[in-house]
C-alpha cells in the first residue's frame, strides 16, 4: 500500500481547514470564519483506493505581509510545498481570480510539483458558474476541481487526481539495491554529528543549539558494506514544546523520511539517559514496521563501571518493551568509538526485514510449537491452526489460517512469533502477524 503527501495551499479564508476536516472526517483544524486562525500545519492519513494520502492543512499564504506571523505562516507552506507530493491550490469561486492567488500560483509553478487546481465553495450540482472559468487563466495543466469543502462535493475527484498525478511506487525499494537509512531522535542527540562521522566529512550543520536540522538531508555513501543513503532528519520534541512552525513542518518531513527508510537509527543521548519522548519516536520507526538500531551516543560523557553498559541496555529494554527485537549500540560520534559497527548492524538488520521462509518450513516450526505448548481454549471451544505462510517483506509478514480468530489470543500470537524468531532470527525487524478465520475474505 503506497503513500503520498498532499498539501492543501491557497491564501487566507478560502476554505483549507474545512476541506481538510471533511477529508479527515472529523474536525481536526479551528475553523473560524476570519483569515490567519489555521497557524499550525495539521496533517492526517486518509486511505483512498487502497493507497494512503497524507493530507497536510496549512496556514494561508500572503505574499505581500510583512507580518511576523504570516511570515511564518508563509514559511510554513513553502516547507509544506517542498515536503509533499503533490500540492491542491485552493481558490474561493466568490472571490474570483485575485492578485495574491496570482503570485501564489507562480509561486507553485516554479516549484515543479504537481498542482491540482480547486475552486471552492461550488455548491450547485450540474451546471458550472461563469466564475469558474476564470481560473483557467492561472494557466495549470489540470482542470480546476469544482468543490464544495463544507458538502465534500468534489473531493472524491481531487484524491482520484491525486493518486492519478502522483502514483505510489509500491516497488520502489525492490528495485535499488541502497539501503536507505532515517536517523531520528530528539533535538541535540547527536543525528548530524553521526552521520558526519560517518561519512568522514562535515556534511550536516553541527551546533549544540538544539534544532540546527530543519529538514531531512540525504547523503549518499559506498564502501565495502555496500551502498547507503543516510536521511538526517530535524530533532522530534514534544508537540506541546513545538511553538515554531516550520519545526512543526520538520517533525512531518522526520516522519516522511522513517515511511521512506529501509532501516532507522533511534539516537538517544547517553548524558540524558531514556525519556517518554525517545520512547515516542522510537515508537514512529516501529509502528511505520522499520528494521531498527537503538544508538546511544555520547557513551565518552558517562563515567563507567562494569555494570554500565547492563544498567542503561535494562532501560532501555524495559522502557521500549514493545522492541525488543532492535540491537542497541553504544557509540560516540565525537570519538567515532564503535561507529564501525554501525554499517555491520545496518546491513544485518536490513536482510533480516527481507528474510524470507518457505510454507514448508514455517509449517513444521508452527506444527513443533503446538505439539509443545496447546492451542488456546474457551467455553468448549478449542482454537485450530491450519496453516501459516508468508505474504511479505519490509517488515517479515505472516498469515495464519485458522478456525476462529477470537480464540486466536494474543498471548499465542506472541508465543508463535518467539518461535519463529528462535528458529530464524528476525533480528531488528518487527514482525507482523496477521490472523484470518476460515471463509474470510483474503481482501
Amino acid at each position: 500500500m503506497g503513500k503520498i503527501i498532499m498539501a492543501i495551499v491557497g491564501r487566507p479564508n478560502v476554505g483549507k481547514s474545512t476541506l481538510f476536516n471533511k477529508l479527515a472526517g472529523e474536525r481536526v483544524s479551528i475553523v473560524e470564519d476570519f483569515p490567519g486562525v489555521t497557524r499550525d500545519r495539521i496533517y492526517y492519513d486518509i486511505a483512498w483506493n487502497r493507497h494512503t494520502i497524507t493530507v497536510v492543512d496549512t496556514g494561508g499564504i500572503e505574499p505581500k505581509s510583512e507580518d511576523v506571523i504570516t511570515n511564518k505562516m508563509r514559511d510554513q507552506a513553502r516547507i509544506a510545498i517542498e515536503t509533499a507530493d503533490v500540492i491542491a491550490f485552493m481558490c474561493n469561486v466568490h472571490d474570483g481570480v485575485t492578485p495574491d492567488d496570482r503570485e501564489i500560483a507562480t509561486m507553485l509553478q516554479r516549484s515543479g510539483k504537481p498542482i491540482i487546481p480547486v475552486i471552492n465553495k461550488i455548491d450547485t450540482v450540474g451546471a458550472l458558474p461563469m466564475e469558474y472559468y476564470e481560473f483557467y487563466e492561472l494557466g495549470f495543466e489540470e482542470d480546476p476541481i469544482p468543490l464544495s469543502s463544507i458538502h465534500g462535493t468534489g473531493t472524491g475527484d481531487l484524491l482520484d487526481k491525486a493518486l492519478e498525478l502522483c502514483p505510489p511506487d509500491d516497488d520502489e525499494e525492490e528495485e535499488d539495491d541502497t539501503i536507505k537509512v532515517a536517523v531520528i531522535g530528539k533535538p541535540n542527540a547527536g543525528k548530524s554529528s553521526i552521520v558526519n562521522r560517518i561519512l568522514g566529512e562535515d556534511r550536516m550543520i553541527v551546533s549544540d543549539i538544539a534544532g540546527t536540522t530543519r529538514d531531512a538531508i540525504n547523503s549518499y555513501v559506498e564502501n565495502d558494506y555496500g551502498k547507503f543513503t543516510f536521511i538526517d532528519t530535524a530533532g522530534i520534541r514534544r508537540q506541546s514544546k513545538v511553538e515554531d512552525r516550520i519545526e512543526k513542518f520538520s517533525v512531518l518531513r522526520a516522519k516522511a523520511a522513517v515511511e521512506k527508510a529501509d532501516v532507522c537509527l533511534i539516537m538517544i543521548d547517553a548524558s540524558e539517559g531514556i525519556t517518554e519522548q525517545d520512547e515516542k519516536i522510537a515508537g514512529l520507526s516501529h509502528e511505520a514496521g522499520k528494521a531498527a538500531i537503538i544508538v546511544v551516543n555520547k557513551w565518552d560523557l558517562i563515567e563507567k563501571d562494569n555494570g554500565t553498559v547492563k544498567e542503561f541496555t535494562d532501560k532501555i529494554r524495559t522502557a521500549l518493551a514493545y522492541m525488543p527485537y532492535a540491537p542497541i549500540l553504544f557509540v560516540s560520534a565525537k570519538t567515532g568509538q564503535r561507529i564501525d559497527k554501525v554499517f555491520e548492524q545496518i546491513v544485518y538488520v536490513n536482510d533480516q526485514s527481507t528474510l524470507r521462509v518457505s510454507t514448508g518450513m514455517l509449517n513444521d516450526v508452527l506444527s513443533d510449537a503446538m505439539a509443545r505448548v496447546q492451542p488456546p481454549t474457551d467455553k468448549g471451544r478449542r482454537l485450530k491452526i491450519y496453516y501459516m505462510t508468508q505474504t511479505g517483506v519490509k517488515p517479515p509478514e505472516f498469515v495464519i489460517f485458522c478456525n476462529s480468530a477470537e480464540l486466536f489470543h494474543f498471548s499465542y500470537q506472541r508465543y508463535i512469533e518467539n518461535n519463529l524468531r528462535e528458529i530464524f532470527g528476525f533480528n531488528g525487524t518487527p514482525v507482523k502477524i496477521i490472523i484470518r478465520q476460515k471463509g474470510d475474505n483474503p481482501q
